[in-house]
């Protein structure tokens, strides 16, 4: 079952999974926004389709607005299934890869997909300062969207 939350709908989340592909970048930094944004008014999570590696760019990126994910640790969907179940209100998917393996896990529960395409910052060459300009812009996108899906929550 996939459904797309209609604005002004949106009383009713109050847990939040995002999903990307190695919970390494995109997902973890939209779960720590989340937090930092609105705090303990919702439950929020982020996984991936694998589990990957922290990723040094994404903490440094979120470093510079006083957000420390230094300490997150890099789960799968399996695992985020197995250790709390997936009992959320909404799942965000931030890439394409992603977003089908939210559909398949949600054929047999209850919660609203959506996808948001969000581009891959490991993708970008260059030096050190444009690798992580693309890191930021990744943050800044995400922050933008958060606070506009959510903010019903604050």
């Amino acid at each position: 079952m996939t459904a797309v939350s209609a604005p002004g709908n949106d009383s009713r989340v109050q847990s939040v999974l995002f999903v990307c592909g190695h919970n390494s970048i995109r997902s973890p930094m939209a779960e720590a926004l989340t937090r930092h944004y609105f705090g303990r008014s919702t439950y929020v999570q982020s996984a991936g389709v694998r589990k990957g590696e922290p990723d040094g760019f994404m903490v440094a990126a979120m470093d510079e607005i006083g957000v420390d994910t230094s300490r997150h640790k890099a789960r799968s969907l399996e695992e985020l299934e197995e250790l709390e179940g997936l009992n959320f209100d909404l799942i965000i998917t931030l890439s394409p890869e992603a977003h089908h393996a939210a559909l398949e896990v949600t054929r047999t529960i209850a919660a609203d997909v959506e996808y948001w395409p969000t581009p891959d910052p490991t993708l970008q060459g260059g030096t050190r300062d444009q690798r992580l300009d693309a890191y930021r812009d990744v943050r800044d996108l995400l922050a933008r969207r958060i606070r506009e899906r959510l903010k019903h929550i604050g």
